[in-house]
């Protein structure tokens, strides 16, 4: 390895630009490693949280729609999901658009119209912005969101024994993908409905306010990198282990696109980009957090539990999980691609 002057963002990896670089820097500061920053603690009965995340080219579009609607609305999906993990309220949007100049003033107002159709779906909106020239599209946002004080969720915070859930219906984007290059096959209004769901992921923020402000959640985060890279992250906030269960409950179209090519639900529930949360939960809370969320109806299951061994692994065998996370600086950061490539790395280590 060279020394640390010559060493590249691409040598240490999302994990360890975390650890080596952003870290020793911003370790003191109250909500380091959340997926939301805390703005302030005002005097208004709320607190002030805010995050902010790029938009990488959307799945669908690689899938034969390159409509820009779909990337406004993922652009918006990506940052709600964060105040979602942090069960706070959002208050509003602010974006950043680099465009090409020959970009077309109607794909520019598709790219705003999904932007504001995914606001207003969650209750916000776009409050302001900006807008620049460029030769690459780079779309980016930082929401705004209150929390009442107290209830605000972060990323630590979990005990030995807490259970996991798993809020979301988790599969749609990729069993969007399996029809949509040939390998699985539906009748056209189901696979129309699951393509539907692939292009408009909604952030889980309801369920993130449920179990955030009567205290039934200790922990939580969003799934934006995968479900491995989620529960590794998750754990290791908080010092600790998961014992992960393989038995996972699909939609029943997408149980039915897995069926057909051979893979067990699990292994489309740890895929990403159907943006749910995982939520660290006392035992003896479990109960109320599911029939909470399913009395608004969120969808939610127990996938785990929280051990003090620091290992993660799988099933009653307890052999050692070892998924593929999209971390960021690696071989594995999502950059698009070959739809046929991309699906078999999705599946091939799991």
């Amino acid at each position: 390895m060279s020394g640390a002057s010559e060493l590249c963002l691409g040598d240490l990896g999302e994990r360890g630009i975390q650890e080596r670089v952003l870290k020793p820097r911003y370790a003191g500061t109250e909500g380091f490693g959340d997926d939301s920053a805390l703005l302030a603690k005002v005097d208004s009965p709320s607190e002030l949280v805010a995050t902010t995340d790029s938009c990488p080219t959307p799945l669908v579009n690689l899938l034969g729609e390159p409509d820009l609607y779909h990337a406004g609305w993922l652009l918006a999906t990506i940052n709600l999901s964060d105040l979602a993990a942090a069960g706070a309220e959002p208050l509003g949007l602010v974006v950043n658009y680099t465009l090409p100049k020959t970009t077309t003033v109607a794909d520019f107002e598709r790219l705003l119209d999904g932007v504001d159709d995914c606001c207003a779906a969650h209750g916000t909106h776009v409050a302001g912005g900006d807008i620049r020239d460029g030769e690459v599209v780079q779309l980016t946002a930082t929401a705004i969101g209150r929390c009442v004080p107290g209830s605000r969720l972060r990323r630590s915070g979990a005990r030995v024994g807490d259970r996991l859930l798993l809020v979301g219906s988790p599969g749609h984007l990729w069993a969007a993908a399996l029809l949509k290059t040939g390998q699985a096959t539906l009748p056209a209004p189901e696979a129309d409905e699951i393509w539907r769901r692939a292009c408009r992921p909604m952030a889980q923020l309801k369920a993130g306010q449920l179990l955030a402000t009567p205290g039934l959640a200790r922990a939580a985060m969003d799934v934006s990198d995968g479900l491995f890279a989620t529960v590794r992250t998750l754990c290791e906030a908080n010092g600790l282990g998961a014992a992960i269960s393989t038995e996972f409950e699909l939609d029943e179209l997408v149980a039915a696109v897995a069926g057909q090519v051979g893979l067990l639900p699990f292994d489309l529930a740890q895929t990403w980009g159907d943006w749910g949360l995982v939520v660290a939960v006392r035992e003896a809370d479990v109960g109320l957090a599911l029939k909470t969320l399913r009395e608004e109806g969120v969808t939610a299951q127990e996938i785990g539990t929280l051990t003090a061994d620091g290992k993660l692994t799988l099933g009653p065998e307890t052999a050692p999980w070892r998924g593929i996370a999209q971390e960021r600086f690696s071989a594995s950061s999502w950059h698009g691609g070959e739809p046929s490539t991309l699906i078999t790395d999705m599946f091939k280590a799991r």
